[in-house]
């Protein structure tokens, strides 16, 4: 009974179905067909001519209005997932919320959805009106008016090079506004990603969340607590890795939803401290995507949470841990609290570990050591780490500075750099000597093998 009540409340009205959309010609959007990956254009090419229907959709045709380059080119057709795979040898069937087609044309994995209808009262949903399985296939206007966001609600077609415009989502562009399509809570309520998603959209794009659509926002982002951890995880990852992601933590902590997502990060940014760790770390990777770079998920969140473990390896430490197990300890318990919302896999899990373990590491740059710190298989992103930090004032710019030496040096240079550094170790070890009683301990014996020499050049 109460999922029916909310089906029946939050249903979309049906006058949001448009009948006949605005034809936009080439010469008014000026996209070419040529700009379309070729895969999905064989792909259109293949279902046209078995007799249905295809167009390049969504993310990609508003990014190409808005001159940004699409990362994937979706096609949807009124072909049913069956159809399509009769169409198309190299494909296969996914996903079960809602059931779509990948078809693989060489390198190219294209994404074919087929048009969805609206949805029915028997609409199968959560107790909080989140849509679980939704296998409804319906006209294209139907599907238009399923989609998000006015911007994503257009269809191109390569034969014509014609826009299909159902909701006047490129005005819209051109006003730089992002406008829900129907009833934002009732769109919210059907997927609460959409909030994620309208901040990351109107940060990437430089576009201004229309009033209606931000309203509600920070009254429902208790909703992305029902949201499974592994599409929580995707999403949060695409937000991060857009190239504006300070502007997007911005909003998340403006609108509230960074509770929802990123809950130690409210405690992290309540420090200057803290929050310049975390916007510098984000504004380096912003710019290395910008440039074109890739960047890493274990790089993201290990910037992200890095704050959290020094707070849990400082009091470990307080309570009589050794340093290196406390460090162990925080970084464990630090994951496991964000990692049961975020779903982090166990190699990304490890990665982070490496890059954080790897940070006392750079201090001791006696004997072999070095040599076994810079062959680690994540010494680059554990460098660039160590790099950040002192960016942020955490350490000095002395260390890094050696380590961006030592790494471009030969071998022979190396071992020069290494032996100005052991009568300072000599003392240290000195001084343990003399407060210990001469007494020779295994912690001892381990420091007279680190300053032992250096390998020999190959």
């Amino acid at each position: 009974m109460l999922r029916k009540f909310i089906n029946r409340v939050f249903r979309r009205e049906e006058t949001l179905v448009a009948r006949e959309p605005a034809i936009i010609p080439f010469s008014s959007h000026g996209i070419r067909r040529d700009w379309i990956s070729s895969g999905s254009r064989r792909v259109c090419e293949a279902l046209s001519e078995r007799g249905y229907k295809a167009y390049v959709v969504g993310g990609a045709v508003r990014d190409l209005l808005a001159q940004a380059t699409p990362k994937d080119f979706d096609v949807a057709t009124n072909a049913t997932p069956d159809e399509i795979r009769r169409c198309l040898r190299r494909s296969r069937l996914i996903g079960r919320r809602f059931q779509i087609v990948h078809a693989y044309m060489g390198q190219e994995v294209v994404e074919i959805t087929t048009f969805r209808g609206a949805l029915g009262e028997d609409a199968k949903t959560d107790t909080h009106g989140r849509v679980l399985r939704d296998n409804v296939f319906g006209s294209q206007a139907e599907d238009a008016a399923r989609r998000d966001f006015t911007v994503n609600a257009l269809y191109f077609d390569p034969a014509t090079e014609q826009i299909l415009d159902y909701h006047h989502g490129v005005a819209d562009l051109k006003q730089k506004t992002l406008r829900v399509i129907g009833d934002p809570k009732a769109r919210y309520r059907e997927d609460p990603v959409r909030m994620l998603r309208a901040i990351r959209l109107a940060a990437r794009l430089g576009l201004a969340i229309d009033p209606a659509a931000r309203r509600p926002i920070r009254e429902m982002a208790d909703l992305l607590e029902n949201v499974p951890a592994a599409r929580l995880s995707d999403e949060i990852f695409k937000l991060l890795s857009s190239g504006h992601a300070v502007t997007c933590l911005r909003q998340l902590h403006a609108e509230g939803l960074h509770r929802g997502t990123l809950p130690l990060l409210d405690v992290a940014l309540r420090t200057p401290e803290g929050e310049r760790f975390i916007m510098l770390a984000l504004g380096d990777t912003d710019a290395r995507i910008r440039q074109g770079k890739s960047s890493s998920p274990s790089f993201l969140f290990a910037a992200l949470l890095w704050r959290e473990v020094g707070v849990a390896w400082r009091r470990l430490q307080e309570a009589d841990n050794h340093a290196l197990p406390a460090l162990h300890q925080a970084m464990n318990e630090i994951l496991s609290a964000q990692g049961q919302k975020l779903a982090i896999t166990r190699r990304v899990a490890g990665d982070i570990k490496e890059i954080w373990a790897l940070q006392p590491r750079f201090e001791h740059r006696v004997g072999r050591r070095p040599y076994g710190v810079l062959e680690h298989p994540r010494f680059r992103a554990a460098y660039d780490f160590l790099c950040l930090r002192a960016k942020a004032g955490e350490i000095g710019a002395a260390l890094p500075a050696w380590w961006l030496e030592f790494q471009e040096a030969n071998n022979e240079s190396r071992n020069e750099m290494l032996a100005t550094l052991i009568p300072e170790g000599e003392k240290r070890r000195k001084r343990r000597r003399g407060r210990r009683g001469g007494k020779k301990t295994r912690e001892a014996e381990d420091a007279a093998a680190d300053f032992a020499a250096p390998p020999e050049a190959q």
